[in-house]
């Protein structure tokens, strides 16, 4: 994946959650989850575009 869409993927994802955090009212602590799950999201996503995930489930202990 080219990595001009990883940061066009990652921008899009921090500009909606801005977007939300700014213009949707909500308890100060729903934020915050909310803002923990996309960003647990994005790091997840970003672990397997990268490969990292794969190279995790290949490693036997």
């Amino acid at each position: 994946m080219p990595i001009l869409t990883i940061l066009i993927v990652i921008l899009v994802v921090g500009v909606l959650l801005w977007l939300v955090n700014s213009y949707i009212p909500m308890q100060r602590t729903i934020k915050g989850i909310l803002n923990a799950v996309v960003v647990i999201i994005l790091v997840i996503w970003l672990l397997s575009v990268f490969g990292v995930l794969d190279s995790l489930q290949t490693i036997k202990i």
